[in-house]
């Protein structure tokens, strides 16, 4: 049976001072893609409909940062150092090569690991995102959710109110929910708090001519939701302009889990990209 985000088990690596938790999915073999995580998000956080359905013919890493979930360390408050501590465990794990997935906080790190040549980055998707500079609603939209007092906080923070999209969202965090065993602990304020300064801080930093956008050379898909509350989708506009070249899809009727929304049509998207 093939291993899945629901079976795989809980893997450690211990390098720059910080014991990495991680998991590997998917055959041994090509450029293997690293998969990085949104605002507070753990590895259990994934959709195992993206995460398996990516895993069936590449190899594929994720795992907690430096702070979060079952890593041990604790979470900066600022995005160069959560993009450095990424660094240092993939660089870790001894790969020449890889690809990135960011989802929101973690297309932030993604980024800035493509503009510079600590990693060689060959392709990179950016899901959810902003860029330096970009707009952003976070603590609104967080308590906005929160206020609802849904039965998962998810279903109104990345999902749109139309039926469609939450009968989506409950299928996605029943997915997620699915690994009853060896999860991450869920995350809490020492996570949560420097995470948010993290990600005020890089959208207040302005960048006017897009510098770090420019210096970005590798081809990437930029993915987003018609109607992301958290992240607009003029910033998926914004960094499509502005790189070289990059890919822009938005999905209708969705927000800042468009990619949880539409988890097939999302592999099949990654996939292409990836394989040409």
């Amino acid at each position: 049976m093939a291993v899945s985000l629901e079976t795989a088990p809980t893997e450690y690596l211990e390098t720059g001072g910080i014991r990495f938790a991680y998991r590997r999915l998917g055959p041994d073999t090509g450029t293997p893609l690293i998969l990085l995580q949104h605002f507070t998000g753990t590895i259990d956080s994934w959709d195992p409909a993206v995460v398996n359905g990516l895993a069936t013919d590449r190899n594929i890493i994720v795992f907690d940062n430096a702070g979060v979930g079952a890593s041990s360390g604790t979470v900066p408050d600022n995005v160069g150092q959560q993009a450095a501590d990424a660094e240092t465990f993939i660089r870790a794990l001894g790969f020449d090569e890889v690809d990135l997935l960011g989802f929101s906080l973690g297309g932030f790190l993604a980024q800035i690991m493509a503009s510079r040549a600590t990693l060689k980055v060959r392709k990179m998707i950016v899901a959810g995102s902003a860029p330096r500079g970009g707009e952003e609603h976070l603590l609104q939209v967080v308590e906005g959710a929160f206020a609802k007092n849904a039965g998962d906080v998810r279903l109104p923070l990345f999902f749109t109110p139309s039926k469609k999209s939450q009968l989506a969202g409950e299928a996605f965090v029943n997915r997620a929910l699915a690994r009853t065993q060896d999860r991450d602990p869920d995350s809490g304020e020492a996570i949560s708090e420097p995470q948010a300064r993290s990600i005020i801080a890089w959208c207040a930093e302005q960048d006017p001519d897009h510098g770090l956008l420019k210096a970005i050379k590798q081809p990437t898909l930029i993915v987003h939701g018609s109607d992301d509350t958290m992240f607009p989708s003029v910033n998926a506009y914004e960094m499509f302009k502005a790189m070289s070249d990059a890919t822009l899809i938005i999905y209708p009727d969705s927000g800042h889990g468009a990619l949880f929304q539409y988890a097939q049509t999302f592999v099949a998207h990654v996939k292409t990209f990836l394989d040409t």
